[in-house]
């Protein structure tokens, strides 16, 4: 399974340096110069790899120099693009309460008192924190936000939430 450890959101000057939204916990190691990485470009573009040769911050985001984008129309062309590696090649780490979105897709929710409300369609990060959009059984889709006061439980093979009164029926 791919993990998506960055986007490329927008070209940056005239040089080809590109704005990256990261999307990993250890951007220093993944975008480190000399880095190859793994890009699956827009609009059904296929996949091509990148070679960063250089990776700064600025005004809070990173930019990057990669050795195949020579010029701002090469590095506009780049928008859209993920980068990717491979699931298999990180490890979850021994923090009981970090989770990569891979490992809480798919699973079960229910509530602490065991009702079932569905399965984890995807992991959405947002500026305010992280929301599990659900999609229950009769295909609609719930958003929980993912944290400790509603979602108190998070295993391997189960999510239990306590979610507030009008979380799960916003007509009660």
């Amino acid at each position: 399974m791919d993990l998506v450890v960055g986007r490329v959101a927008k070209s940056h000057g005239v040089r080809g340096e590109v704005v990256v939204d990261i999307r990993t916990d250890d951007p220093e190691s993944r975008f480190a110069p000399g880095t190859d990485l793994r890009g699956r470009l827009p609009r059904g573009g296929g996949e091509k790899t990148f070679t960063v040769t250089a990776a700064r911050q600025h005004a809070g985001r990173l930019l990057l120099s990669l050795d195949e984008v020579a010029d701002r129309s090469a590095a506009d062309a780049l928008r859209g693009t993920l980068f990717l590696i491979d699931s298999t090649d990180v490890d979850s780490g021994d923090d009981p309460d970090e989770f990569y979105d891979h490992e809480l897709e798919g699973l079960p929710v229910s509530t602490i008192d065991g009702r079932e409300v569905g399965r984890v369609a995807s992991v959405l990060h947002l500026p305010g924190g992280e929301i599990l959009a659900v999609t229950t059984p009769e295909g609609a889709e719930v958003l929980i936000p993912f944290v400790r006061e509603i979602v108190p439980t998070v295993t391997s093979d189960l999510i239990e939430i306590d979610p507030p009164d009008g979380l799960l029926d916003p007509e009660a």
